[in-house]
């Protein structure tokens, strides 16, 4: 897939080279590649990806309960090698250090007939899909961008609809490598529990490829906490706390007048993103480099980490019905590691393996949402952990296990 980040790499590095003669060194490999996504998801984020789990831990999550419900980690683990497995089939592990709370070590392992993540259809719902972007409250001009589903399908796509500025970013696949393992699995996939630390050593063995060992200085990134008020004009006003490592946030909503009928027909399907642009592309929700979001900064498809807060128009407010939901994402820090050590002067560099640690934060928006008066109807809401909804006027009555129940249900 062509990227216009990529070409300007490529021609930034082929201008360096062209300046200074024989000055590139010669590098060979890696034979085998790692990649470590590191994911911290606060407030409703957190229900589906950790935490206490089950009923309990959900229904602590939504009414106030236990804090340690509210953030919760997620790993995601890779391994592609050159090479086939000394002993069939593939497999390794994961070393942890205690403090990461995920026993001696998680199996890596390829499960037969498993989608590389990024490869997953879906069937084409029947309906439309209405697209708005920018903060402001008020939507900009063009807007929306209207696709029937149903034209679609019969080839007529809107031109210039979707950008390939921002790819999701996978380094180790399936496809690109001769032997592919990675976790979760049908071997094991539980996500480190609350408390959980990544500082330290960390190591990974398998039997397509030598050991990798690497010391990680940095840890999963802190939790959102986001706020969101309906405002008199009707748009919603979204804040969060700034996040320290952060290097940009994007946010994103979806919403829709229910109005659809007969199978798989959606009706209206409401779009929005906080980037400038019409840039819906996939890596927004995804994990990106540094240099990658600072890129997208400029272009202001990503907000810069100064800013802390973004309204969404008040058209998308009214298209989208009762309920709004959504991600505001949190772009980190990421750490690469390699072997051997490079060497000096411009002796080839013969690289065995690398490894790279790629970090993000990110919550669930939800805006007209009523669960025991906690957000929506009261014209805002509080999802991330850290910030409390103001308590209701109204002195709520209780059912079964204290949890408060909504207007008029006692």
């Amino acid at each position: 897939m062509r990227s216009s980040l990529r070409f300007v790499s490529v021609a930034t590095i082929a201008a360096i080279l062209a300046a200074v003669p024989g000055s590139a060194q010669k590098t060979t490999g890696p034979k085998e590649r790692y990649e470590m996504d590191v994911a911290t998801m606060s407030g409703f984020a957190a229900m589906a990806g950790g935490g206490k789990g089950g009923l309990g831990g959900a229904m602590g999550m939504m009414f106030g309960g236990d804090p340690s419900s509210k953030v919760a980690h997620q790993l995601l683990l890779r391994l592609g090698s050159n090479d086939a497995a000394t002993a069939p089939p593939p497999k390794g592990d994961h070393f942890f250090l205690p403090q990461a709370k995920m026993g001696k070590s998680v199996p890596l392992f390829w499960e037969e007939g498993k989608e590389t993540p990024g490869t997953e259809t879906f069937e084409r719902p029947k309906g439309r899909l209405l697209l708005y972007w920018g903060c402001g409250a008020k939507a900009g001009p063009g807007q929306p961008v209207i696709i029937d589903f149903a034209k679609v399908a019969a080839g007529q796509i809107p031109p210039n609809l979707f950008s390939s500025a921002v790819p999701v970013i996978r380094e180790v696949s399936k496809a690109n490598s001769r032997s592919y393992i990675d976790w979760p699995n049908k071997k094991g996939g539980r996500q480190p529990g609350s408390g959980s630390s990544l500082l330290g050593a960390h190591r990974i063995a398998s039997n397509i490829g030598p050991d990798i060992n690497f010391t990680l200085a940095q840890d999963y990134m802190q939790g959102i906490s986001a706020s969101t008020a309906i405002q008199g004009d009707q748009s919603v006003m979204v804040r969060w706390n700034a996040v320290p490592n952060a290097t940009g946030y994007v946010a994103w909503t979806i919403g829709g007048m229910g109005n659809g009928s007969g199978k798989n027909d959606v009706g209206d399907i409401v779009w929005w993103t906080s980037s400038a642009s019409k840039e819906f592309g996939g890596g927004l929700w995804d994990w990106l480099p540094p240099s990658v979001v600072a890129n997208l900064i400029t272009k202001k498809i990503v907000m810069p980490p100064s800013q802390t807060s973004c309204q969404i128009p008040a058209e998308v407010k009214k298209a989208s019905g009762e309920m709004l939901m959504g991600n505001l994402n949190a772009f980190g820090p990421e750490a690469n590691f390699s072997y051997p050590p490079k060497p000096a002067g411009n002796a080839v560099w013969n690289i065995d393996w690398t490894a790279k640690v790629r970090f993000r934060s990110h919550t669930m928006l939800l805006v007209g949402a009523d669960f025991g008066g906690l957000s929506g109807s009261g014209g805002g809401s509080s999802t991330g952990g850290s910030t409390p909804a103001e308590p209701a006027k109204k002195k709520k009555c209780k059912g079964p296990l204290g949890i408060p129940l909504p207007d008029g249900a006692c």
